[in-house]
């Protein structure tokens, strides 16, 4: 895994909460695996300072929801899913993406 992001960090930035609905539309998992989901997609290694405000923005705009689970072994967690809302907006969004790379696309031979 690559600790820096494969973009420019402007279009990491702008595109992390679409991401993160991304990373959470196989099922619920916590913040940690998102972390790791999206540096293996070539979002770089993200910090708490970026990640975790960017979820609990997702979970007041009711995009997720975020429940606490007990650890077996170890400390508990908060595993976050997405709500039906994120679903929509992760496939609007999603939609919307490529419509813009769509635009910016000079290819005259499509």
């Amino acid at each position: 895994m690559n600790d820096e992001p494969r973009w420019p960090a402007p279009w990491v930035r702008a595109a992390l909460e679409l991401a993160i609905l991304g990373s959470l539309a196989p099922g619920p998992v916590h913040g940690y695996a998102v972390a790791q989901a999206l540096q293996e997609r070539g979002f770089g290694r993200l910090r708490g300072g970026s990640l975790y405000p960017a979820l609990a923005r997702l979970q007041e705009s009711g995009a997720i929801e975020a429940t606490w689970v007990e650890g077996a072994a170890g400390p508990g967690r908060k595993d976050y899913r997405l709500t039906v809302e994120g679903r929509v907006r992760l496939d609007e969004g999603l939609a919307a993406w490529r419509e813009l790379t769509d635009t910016l696309d000079t290819d005259d031979e499509r």
